[in-house]
């Protein structure tokens, strides 16, 4: 397998630094613009799988001798894997592909959430202490009942999103402070007030010494304009937390799917 990867970019380009795709003998999976351009990496990374070649770097100029109008160009380096790299890059895209959003606290908008959250490319996980809660969680809902929720916080890998829903304002400032902290999530949101928010802001202060709030999101689905439905708050936070996860991972290629 061959993978290969945008790493400059020059002018106007139909994709950005980053953008990636693998090839095989016979498939191919994910883009770097498609075209003529695309082509003639294609070939040249089955050139590669057939000569042995382990490393190469392709200028393309996406100009009228290609049939190509972005007038740009492109730097694609292309990389012939092993079989350990080839597992690594399939974790991390499978891990990209869906994102980890977990809620914590399963009442009416943790419940909602869910149901939104569900028909999303994500990994969705509901955890609560509460087992007569849980039992409420929509069908096919991965669930957690602990009674240390803050342990969930700290296994979660990077790049999930938090969203801190629980049915006590001491729990909810406790969780929404163990996210913070870990500093490598792409979304943390706490339900609430801006009340809400001044008051978790004097006890990170006062409990952690802890005051860089510059990254949650309190209070969530706030373009519901005030409506605070479970349901209306649950589809206003998923467009944040769909936002944040576009600005954090790198696209999916669907690697499994294709090869």
């Amino acid at each position: 397998m061959v993978h290969l990867r945008i790493t400059q970019v020059a002018g106007s380009a139909p994709r950005e630094v980053g953008a990636e795709m693998f090839v095989t003998d016979d498939a191919i999976a994910g883009t770097i613009g498609g075209g003529q351009a695309e082509w003639q990496a294609l070939a040249r990374a089955r050139a590669m799988l057939a000569g042995g070649e382990s490393q190469a770097t392709l200028m393309l100029a996406l100009g009228p001798e290609l049939g190509q109008c972005c007038g740009g160009r492109l730097c694609v380096a292309l990389s012939r894997l092993s079989e350990e790299d080839r597992a690594a890059h399939l974790a991390r895209l499978e891990n990209a592909a869906r994102p980890l959003l977990m809620i914590l606290g399963a009442g009416h908008v943790g419940r909602a959430l869910a149901r939104v959250a569900q028909t999303m490319p994500w990994q969705v996980v509901l955890v609560d202490p509460r087992a007569a809660e849980l039992a409420k969680a929509p069908d096919g809902i991965a669930t957690r009942l602990t009674p240390l929720p803050e342990v969930e916080v700290e296994n979660a890998p990077p790049n999930s999103a938090f969203v801190v829903t629980t049915h006590d304002h001491g729990l909810d400032f406790l969780l929404t402070l163990a996210v913070l902290r870990r500093g490598d999530f792409a979304y943390a949101g706490l339900i609430g007030s801006a009340t809400k928010r001044a008051r978790f802001q004097r006890f990170a202060r006062e409990t952690d010494n802890f005051n860089d709030l510059s990254r949650l999101t309190c209070p969530i689905g706030a373009a519901g304009l005030g409506d605070k439905r479970p349901e209306v708050i649950a589809l206003m936070t998923a467009q944040e937390i769909f936002a944040a996860f576009r600005d954090a991972q790198t696209p999916s290629v669907g690697l499994r799917a294709q090869i």
